[in-house]
């Protein structure tokens, strides 16, 4: 039997370690606590460790496992959480120095879920000013480092970049983001790990700094679609301080996981957006939609009412317009320490009239009931996540986006999982992305699972693997 290496067992194995004994949290938390200290200096995941309470934590969650009171499976599991979340009393900085010492005055709702299970908190980990970035790029906080290439500073994907560079490095289990436009997907797309992005109002945004009040989607950032569907199912369901919400009753997707992709309709990426799409990143993904024929779904092509360029500018009006509301006040103070590149995106909001606005929300809205007729009876859409892989910091394009396929969810109120399948000759992750109508979770997540299962990019890990 194979030893459970206690640094890179997801939250599904550390669960079942647990139960049986295998592992214990005390094991988990040290192992992790120690590669942190190693490793984190360099990757920059992390802008605050709760070591001592971490530690804590997993004493008791041990004491209570060998008692028998054990409150679920995932007791004992330790996460990272991304520095938009408020846990009361400790400092969340959006990722702003403007907030450096700002003491969140509430615990959100989503850390109450996930503490309330059992899951132990070992930091909070770096954000995107404001979270307004598809890079991962922080001016003043720093720009955590893609863990694929340890010679080049490469993108980690924003703006939940901390969070994944965590979770491919070995630094926790699972972490969580937020996605507005693809701040979970891209992220796990360039960090080659697994990142859900729920449809708005399945978990709760209470206590989370916003950006867009319309769009903001937190979600789980993990190693396999399994960890990533046990993170949703615990922190989907209604809040009543987080109105949206009510809409939906809790989720558990784990009952049909592992039904396979047998007589699900996926369609494909039209040939029109092919373009601008790095070779190697479309062979990955023709890769993967020949793989997933191959395990029994029906692959169909449509035609999309419009294109993937105006879901990702009509994105970018309503972002500026509700993140300016947030934050407009911030960064037109020039006195202020925030990111020169992400005062543009937010000032986009600034000259912006209530008519526009109002025309921007009911455009999307036109777009939105364009597409679900349109897909009406297609289970999927598969794109690439992103365009490229991971490229040089020094390249990045500040005025540009790398949330193409990405802002589309977010706009037309999908739910979508990115996942690895496959990488360059670089050795840099490409990834998969599944768009799925609203609410179907636990389809995007039974779709991944099946190609999980028959490909082997999960198992691989970066060049720092062993250190």
């Amino acid at each position: 039997m194979k030893t459970l290496d206690p640094v890179w067992a997801g939250v599904a194995e550390l669960s079942r370690a647990f139960e049986t004994r295998a592992l214990s949290p005390v094991d988990v938390v040290d192992a992790l606590l120690a590669r942190i200290a190693r490793r984190d200096p360099a990757l920059h995941a992390y802008i605050a460790i709760y070591e001592s309470e971490a530690r804590l934590a997993a004493e008791a969650a041990d004491r209570a496992i060998k008692s028998g009171h054990r409150v679920g499976p995932l007791h004992g599991v330790p996460i990272g959480l991304k520095d938009l979340i408020d846990l009361r009393g400790r400092v969340t900085t959006g990722g702003s120095k403007v907030w450096i010492n700002r003491v969140s005055p509430t615990t959100a709702t989503l850390a109450e879920r996930l503490i309330g299970a059992g899951m132990i908190v070992l930091g909070k980990t770096h954000t995107v000013e404001f979270a307004m970035g598809s890079f991962g790029t922080n001016t003043h906080l720093g720009t955590p480092w893609n863990p694929w290439d340890l010679t080049v500073h490469r993108t980690p994907g924003g703006s939940s970049s901390g969070s994944a560079v965590a979770v491919a490095a070995g630094l926790a289990p699972v972490a969580i983001g937020t996605d507005t436009g693809g701040s979970v997907r891209l992220p796990a797309a360039w960090c080659g790990v697994v990142g859900l992005k729920v449809t708005a109002g399945r978990i709760s945004t209470y206590g989370v700094l916003p950006l867009s009040f319309t769009l903001d989607t937190p979600g789980p950032i993990a190693r396999s679609v399994e960890d990533a569907a046990l993170i949703f199912r615990v922190l989907s369901g209604p809040d009543p301080r987080d109105l949206p919400t009510l809409a939906w009753a809790p989720a558990d997707p784990l009952p049909t996981l592992r039904r396979g992709v047998a007589g699900l309709r996926l369609a494909t990426l039209p040939d029109d957006e092919r373009v601008g799409v790095d070779a190697e990143v479309l062979a990955a993904y023709d890769a993967s939609v020949k793989k997933l024929a191959s395990l029994g779904a029906e692959i169909v092509r449509v035609a999309l009412p419009n294109r993937f360029a105006d879901y990702a500018a009509g994105t970018g009006r309503i972002i500026g317009a509700e993140g300016y509301r947030f934050v407009g006040h911030l960064v037109d103070d020039m006195s202020l320490p925030v990111d020169p590149h992400i005062r543009p995106r937010i000032q986009v909001g600034r000259g912006m009239s209530a008519r526009d606005y109002l025309m921007a929300l009911a455009e999307r809205e036109e777009h939105r009931r364009a597409f679900v007729t349109a897909l009406a009876n297609v289970d999927a859409l598969l794109t690439p996540t992103a365009q490229t892989a991971a490229i040089p910091i020094a390249k990045v394009d500040q005025s540009g986006t790398a949330a193409f396929f990405t802002r589309a969810g977010n706009y037309l109120g999908l739910c979508g999982l990115a996942l690895p399948n496959g990488f360059t000759v670089d050795g840099l992750p490409t990834s998969l992305q599944i768009l799925c109508h609203a609410g179907q979770e636990a389809t995007a997540l039974r779709i991944g699972w099946a190609y999980e299962q028959a490909s082997e990019w999960k198992e691989r890990r970066p060049p720092d693997a062993a250190t």
